[in-house]
């Protein structure tokens, strides 16, 4: 996703090539919400709601229970009802929400949902962003592509051998956990981690999208995934993956930052320590403890690069 050229050109994608959109589906209860099919359950929802709350319109509705949060919101919940009112707030993404997080949602920061769009529309497009795809075969192949020549070494832990990898160079991209750099010498900061279940299945079709949330609290897995969808395949069979989210721990893979208040104030202390490595430059989600979208880190990286280069 981009909303830029320059970003497109520099990762070397064809504007005219590249047209994924990110339609991810929700559903609630068992039922598909806002396929292009499935139009109907969305509505009878809010025929539901409409029937307890005689004489508003949907929008309306949702405006009243906006108005429930008054003032700057102070967590994601109270983010979440400001955008979207309570019922799709309860309905779509508190159970989800919690669940991807391990934490209840008056817990989270606001931001974290502040990074989604709302609209109150049957278009299923996850971003209003002017450009949007995925590289064809697959980001592994993009950054192949990106390195060329460059020499490349696999399975290389850098902090076990970080003296004689820092000789080689005279700048150090460090894309890693930020406290793990440090020995943990402030402290651990929190991650939350994802564990994949992959299954082939001996069918064209299991879910008709590339990814179908699950926003209901008792369905253990947050998502799943089918993989042939995000370059429209047409095999006989088909591969999915349920996503399991959980709390990071050592030997686990880090993957989203636990922004809250106090891991905010940990960071901040890393933060001071990492600005006195004159030969080291901290990026990525776990290198500056940073909730990104790929476009936006994408967009770091080459703004760093600029003034490096």
């Amino acid at each position: 996703m981009a909303d830029y050229v320059k970003m497109w050109e520099d990762l070397g994608m064809d504007i005219n090539n590249h047209d994924n959109l990110c339609q991810v589906l929700p559903t609630a209860v068992g039922d598909v919400f806002m396929t292009q099919e499935n139009r109907p359950k969305a509505m009878d929802f809010w025929d539901m709601v409409i029937a307890e709350v005689h004489g508003i319109r949907p929008a309306e509705l949702i405006e009243e229970q906006k108005k429930e949060i008054q003032g700057e919101p102070k967590n994601l919940e109270e983010q979440a009802i400001s955008l979207v009112g309570t019922d799709i707030y309860e309905k779509l993404v508190k159970g989800y929400t919690e669940k991807q997080w391990g934490r209840p949602c008056t817990e989270l920061p606001s931001f974290i949902i502040k990074r989604l769009p709302v609209r109150l529309t049957f278009d299923n497009n996850y971003f209003n962003a002017l450009y949007q795809g995925i590289p064809m075969g697959g980001y592994t192949k993009m950054v192949a592509n990106m390195l060329g020549d460059v020499e490349v070494r696999l399975n290389v832990d850098y902090l076990e051998q970080k003296e004689a990898l820092d000789a080689l160079a005279d700048k150090v991209l460090y894309t890693g956990p930020i406290d793990a750099y440090f020995g943990y010498k402030l402290g651990n900061l929190e991650y939350r981690s994802v564990r994949f279940e992959t299954e082939v299945l001996d069918k064209p079709n299991f879910q008709g999208n590339a990814a179908v949330n699950y926003t209901d609290r008792e369905t253990p897995w947050t998502r799943i995934i089918e993989h042939k969808w995000f370059e429209f395949g047409t095999q006989p069979k088909t591969v999915i993956s349920r996503e399991y989210s959980s709390e990071w721990k050592p030997g686990d893979e880090p993957y989203y930052p636990v922004n809250d208040e106090k891991n905010s104030k940990l960071y901040a202390a890393y933060k001071k320590l990492a600005d006195t490595e004159q030969k080291v430059i901290f990026g990525g989600r776990l290198g500056e403890y940073k909730y990104y979208d790929m476009d936006a880190v994408i967009g770091a990286a080459l703004e760093c690069a600029e003034k490096v280069l």
